[in-house]
């Protein structure tokens, strides 16, 4: 496995999102068949494992706490914090006050088991907090050898900018795809700027990039893709273009589209770290086969083209959510 830096943190050049096994598409995976998973894909080279305290809520912590806990020095896990739960978990808000950030620092050191974070990030920026705030709190964890590195997720250019002057971001947690690629314009040149790596999430369109569903496919009643505008019937049908397009490619490279989408964002930046997630061993390996794939200037120049005639039809969130980044 090749390896990347996140600012100045070295990880495998393919991460793993570990919120399905437990959230968000349906039922929770089966739990020791989930712990061997995280387990293969550290025999495969995977060092990079993203969780959060949101992701269950907390049960996911726990998974990955346990799995890795043989293989602790060997891995950098991520967790997140700042969002407000009830007393049910569900989340009702923000909440990046600095002394919730370290109680969830605290929480989240216990179900997983560690004595330090790897990569801590703030999952929304807070608009009742000040960033310098958030930045300052961590800073503190960091210093008191709680936290080693700090993240944001969907924050916007000027937010990343006064985050890193107070405490220096190792990297940002945005969505980055073939589909969605709104970090291109003004978050991706300051990052490159300030020596901050990006890791996408939903780096395969949440599964729609594979090649695996159509506008036919049904979702389980708990899957969250029930409730995403770019995930009605209408909005895949007129999204496959885009899946076409990465078939094509495939079948040119003898790789899968999911490959392809895969290596499209490997070929982006050198400090790109996608974070697929999946549940079946199968598709695990799949995806890490993505790393060797060699995408051309020409079969880049191919995608870029092509791309450029394809209106994405939808939303990635419904507006509620959408508010919520890029901030």
């Amino acid at each position: 496995m090749q390896k990347r830096l996140l600012g100045q943190l070295e990880v495998s050049a393919l991460g793993l999102g570990c919120m399905g096994m437990s959230f968000a598409y349906g039922p929770a995976g089966d739990k020791q068949e989930m712990i061997s998973l995280l387990r293969s894909a550290v025999d495969l080279g995977v060092t990079l494992f993203d969780t959060a305290e949101v992701y269950g809520p907390f049960t996911n912590e726990k998974l990955v706490g346990e799995a890795l806990a043989p293989v602790r020095e060997q891995v950098v896990i991520a967790t997140k914090f700042g969002f407000k739960l009830d007393s049910a978990g569900k989340q009702v808000g923000t909440d990046s006050r600095p002394e919730h950030i370290k109680q969830v620092a605290a929480a989240s050191l216990a179900r997983l088991g560690i004595e330090a974070i790897d990569l801590f990030y703030q999952h929304r920026v807070d608009p009742e907090v000040p960033i310098e705030d958030v930045a300052g709190a961590v800073q503190d964890l960091i210093k008191e050898g709680k936290v080693r590195h700090f993240g944001l997720s969907e924050a916007g250019a000027q937010t990343i900018r006064r985050a890193h002057a107070v405490q220096p971001v190792a990297a940002v947690q945005s969505e980055y795809s073939l589909w969605t690629r709104g970090v291109e314009a003004e978050v991706l040149p300051t990052l490159e700027e300030l020596g901050i790596g990006l890791v996408p999430y939903s780096p395969l369109g949440r599964g729609f990039l594979t090649g695996k569903m159509d506008e036919h496919a049904t979702f389980d009643s708990a899957d969250f893709r029930n409730s995403l505008p770019r995930f009605t019937q209408e909005a895949r049908k007129a999204n496959q273009s885009l899946v076409d397009l990465l078939g094509r490619i495939g079948q040119k490279k003898g790789a899968t589209s999911a490959q392809i989408a895969l290596a499209w964002l490997l070929a982006q930046k050198s400090w790109i770290v996608p974070i697929p997630g999946t549940t079946k061993r199968e598709r695990l390996q799949e995806n890490i086969g993505a790393v060797a794939v060699q995408l051309t200037a020409d079969d880049l120049h191919e995608i870029e083209t092509a791309a450029a005639n394809i209106q994405v039809q939808g939303d990635r969130y419904p507006e509620s959510l959408m508010r919520m980044t890029g901030r």
